[in-house]
Order: C-alpha cells, then structure tokens, then sequence
C-alpha cells in the first residue's frame, strides 16, 4: 500500500525532470515538502522495490541529432559485461543494454548511436566493433519517430 505522499512523489517524478542546479528541491517545493523528505521518500520507494528503474531519455530531434542508428550486435555471453562496458564508453552511446537473441536474429547487445550524419553513424559503429573485437552487427537506422512516452501510474494534480 503506497500512502498518497508516496503517490504524489511518484506522480512528479513521471514528469520531465527540470534542467536545473537542485531540481529535487524544486519538485519538494511543488509538493510542499522539504527537499530532505522527497529524497527520503524515494530511497525508501528504490529500497522496497516500488521504483525499480529511474531513467532519463533523450530527445534527440531537441538537440540536434539529425542521425540515429541503433546497433544490434552478436557478442559472446561470457563477455557481455566487458563489451557492454566498452561500447557504453563511446560518448556517442545514449543506451547500452543486453536482450535475449532468437533463431532468426542473433543479437544479444544494443547501443543507440546519435550522430550528425548517418556515416557517423557507421564511423562510429565501426569504431566500436574494432575496439570490442565484435565483428557481427546491424545498423537500424531511426526514419520517423511514431511514440515516445513514459508510464504514468499516477496522475498529477494537473492532469485531473
């Protein structure tokens, strides 16, 4: 059972986040909550599992990226986390993560690569299979984005 404090943090932190020096104490402030108690508030919700995952996601068309590749690649299980690492390294990379191939597509690791052009793209895809010694991977190239929402479990007050 979630208390309705604990919904309304859930509930502000669904929205984007503000670009800013103390962004918690801004959200507390809207709540009319110290900066102190919302922090508290989420530990406690990451320790009982409530939040699992806190991610932040790219709106690569607001800054400029004209290009954007995602990478499948085939990369031995035992050696996943190293590969993982290393490709999550390029600055390039907004997103690194593992999924379970199939009989009919190979691939086990993805990484998003945002670039000017499409053969950054690919320069830079090459770049990372020479340092991962991975010799075995597909560019999906972006063409239209169709949806890019979050899960809202609570709305806020404003969306009443």
């Amino acid at each position: 059972m979630l208390t309705e404090l604990e919904k309304k943090v859930i509930a502000s932190i669904q929205e984007d986040v503000a670009v800013a020096e103390r962004p918690y104490l801004d959200m507390a402030y809207e709540l009319g909550i110290s900066e102190e108690t919302l922090l508290e508030t989420l530990n406690d919700l990451c320790k009982r599992g409530v939040i699992r995952r806190f991610g932040a996601t790219l709106r690569h068309q607001k800054t400029g990226f004209t290009a954007n590749a995602m990478v499948a690649w085939q990369v031995n299980e035992d050696r996943i986390e190293e590969i993982g690492k290393k490709m999550a390294s390029f600055r390039q990379v907004s997103h690194c993560y593992r999924r379970n191939p199939t009989d009919t597509w190979p691939y086990n690791l993805y990484t998003m690569i945002h670039a000017n052009d499409e053969e950054s793209c690919l320069e830079t895809a090459r770049k990372m299979a020479e340092t991962a010694s991975v010799d075995n991977y597909a560019l999906l190239f972006s063409r239209e984005e169709l949806k890019k929402t979050s899960m809202v479990y609570f709305p806020s007050d404003e969306d009443d």
